[in-house]
């Protein structure tokens, strides 16, 4: 079993060895860039200030051959000579000032390349070329060089010597040159030549050192060992992290029914036993997996601290999650004034929120008055001005927030915008539509209304639609578009005031006498309940057709919500009434051959006719 979990490890730590081999590879090709054009305008100005100054030192030398050569008493061509020297001095200063400044210029853009030591660490860079060599071609021969010196049987630092040539101070192992450090080199670096010479001599020499120490047998035998030591505690404490998770996923099958009887809330079982087991399995093998992949980060660090020709990796894996959390806490210690200033300003606009909606409830309550605002007007008029305060809120924080002057932040804004106007087209009309509607005060809820031809209650009145409940208990969505493009028919808003009138129409010939029928429509009137004795009920002739009068009984009530139950009592006790009077209830039609026969003129009419005509 332990052999196994030694072998996973390996395996793992392997594969990741060969991830952050690769990844420094890909990072190394991807830094491998440099401005070509500043490159070489400089290595040509450089090539022209190495002519002038092989010029100048020409001439220092005749200069200085002719002074030795003058006598004692030639004192004028001698005070004239050194004077040609001092100018040739001067000039020589100026050269370095100007080659540290074009030098200075181009530290951003020119391109380093590294010396490399025995287990692929930066020992120090090269940014000059030097005769035929360009930069990379001499940190290139310098790493090969300082490679062949642990060849060397006895090597010792103190072999390495620097040696003062006319332009440059080499670094000499017996008789071999490893590099050589000029004027630019002592530039590139801000120091004297003869400093850097022997700075880079102790790096050479110290590198050298270290590799021989670190591969002697004694060394490496000991490293292994470490490592053999590593893969053992590691794979042993994966072994026993599953043997422990193991046992605990059995501990929570054993709790199934006992300690695990499910989630309920009132009547809903949000989860039963079953699946609140699942639910802790899984979490147990989460966290088991987390644990592992934590142990086996944590032990290749270390594995590849062991290692000299490894070392570099234990850094750049650990920086695969500590830079990350280092960015993520500066962005966040960094964020904290924006913060606190969007804190600020949400509070502020939470209590001005606050302060409006008392407000809102005082009106809707009815407990303060605003001359010419109705109460019902509160709560749409609350929203509005809390959407306002919104989007004023989020005008103040929005410069506030991260990345919020960025083209990607701005695109995605401007893009959800677009979908916002073209997507929600008819949604805005039904709004606009639903506040004028709030505003025109056509209806409030309870009231009986016909829109179009859907005749009910209003049980909801929103932004988008307004719902009504029709006397066959139908609940009908109206968009408030439609309601606004639609008459409406109000029953119910001077049912307080005058009362609402409702009729009704029978048709009767014309053999009945009209004050009969009048008196019948009236009592009818009177016996039904919810109509109102006053204002009194009243009866209308609407019409004189070919055949028959209709009669329109008019009646006033204050329940418009219950207009069914009314006409049917009405209706019921209109034909009580007509038939107690003798009144049948039709509406003739004939066809008449005036031979003589009786007409329709009720009797009493034709008595009053005749006693005329005698």
């Amino acid at each position: 079993m332990l052999k196994k979990y030694c072998n996973l490890v390996l395996a793992i730590l392997l594969t990741a060895s060969l991830g952050a081999l690769a990844q420094t590879d890909s990072t190394s090709q991807k830094n491998d860039s440099l401005n070509t054009v500043a490159l070489r305008e400089y290595n040509e100005k450089l090539a022209q200030v190495e002519q002038q100054r092989q010029a100048d030192s020409l001439k220092r030398e005749e200069l200085e051959a002719r002074l030795n050569s003058l006598k004692t008493t030639d004192n004028l061509k001698k005070e004239e000579l050194q004077k040609q020297l001092q100018a040739l001095n001067d000039k020589e200063i100026q050269r370095i000032a100007q080659k540290k400044a074009r030098i200075d210029s181009l530290r951003q853009t020119v391109k380093s390349y590294p010396v490399t030591g025995f287990f692929n660490d930066t020992l120090f860079v090269i940014y000059s070329k030097f005769g035929s060599f360009s930069a990379k071609d001499r940190a290139e021969a310098i790493s090969n060089r300082i490679a062949k010196l642990k060849d060397n049987y006895g090597f010792q630092s103190i072999l390495l010597k620097v040696e003062e040539a006319e332009t440059t101070d080499d670094i000499v192992f017996d008789e071999s040159i490893i590099m050589s450090v000029s004027e630019n080199d002592a530039i590139w670096n801000n120091k004297p030549r003869e400093e850097l010479a022997e700075e880079y001599r102790t790096i050479i020499g110290q590198a050298v050192g270290n590799y021989l120490t670190e591969t002697s047998f004694a060394t490496l035998a000991k490293e292994f060992g470490l490592a053999l030591l590593v893969l053992l505690g590691a794979g042993l404490i994966i072994m026993y992290l599953v043997k422990l998770f193991r046992w605990t996923a059995t501990e929570i099958r054993a709790q199934e029914g006992k300690r695990f009887n499910g989630v309920n809330i009132r009547n809903y079982s949000l989860f039963n036993a079953s699946h609140q087991v699942n639910f802790f399995l899984n979490i147990n093998t989460v966290v088991k997996w987390v644990l592992i992949i934590l142990l086996i980060y944590i032990a290749l660090p270390v594995l590849f601290g062991i290692f000299p020709w490894t070392e570099g990796l234990a850094g750049t894996l650990f920086g695969y999650i500590l830079d990350p959390l280092k960015d993520i806490f500066k962005s966040l210690w960094n964020y904290l004034p924006n913060l606190f200033t969007i804190l600020v300003i949400v509070t502020v606009f939470i209590y001005i929120l606050k302060g409006l909606r008392f407000l809102k409830d005082e009106v809707q309550n009815g407990d303060i008055h605003l001359t010419g605002f109705y109460p019902d007007w509160a709560n749409p008029t609350f929203q509005i001005v809390r959407v306002l305060l919104l989007a004023f809120m989020l005008i103040l924080i929005f410069p506030y927030l991260p990345n919020s002057d960025s083209d990607i932040f701005k695109g995605v804004t401007v893009f959800l915008g677009f979908l916002f106007t073209f997507g929600s087209a008819g949604s805005l009309s039904n709004i606009i539509a639903g506040l004028v509607l709030t505003y025109m005060r056509l209806f409030k809820i309870g009231d009986r209304v016909k829109i179009g031809d859907e005749t009910g209650d209003v049980i909801e009145k929103s932004l988008l639609v307004t719902r009504i409940r029709t006397t066959k208990n139908e609940i009908v969505s109206v968009p408030n578009s439609t309601v606004m493009s639609s008459p409406t028919v109000n029953y119910s808003s001077e049912t307080l005031n005058q009362g609402l009138i409702l009729h009704t129409t029978i048709t009767i010939g014309y053999d009945v006498l009209w004050k009969d029928i009048h008196q019948a429509l009236l009592t009818a009137a009177d016996r039904t309940e919810l109509l109102l004795k006053e204002p009194k009920p009243f009866v209308l002739q609407t019409s004189l057709d070919d055949f028959y009068v209709a009669y329109q009984i008019n009646a006033y009530t204050r329940e418009a919500n219950r207009q069914a139950g009314i006409y049917s009592n009405l209706h019921q006790n209109i034909q009580d009434c007509c038939n107690e009077a003798g009144i049948e209830i039709l509406s003739p039609h004939y066809r008449a051959a005036r031979d003589g026969s009786m007409t329709t003129i009720p009797a009493s009419y034709q008595t009053n006719v005749e006693e005329l005509k005698g």
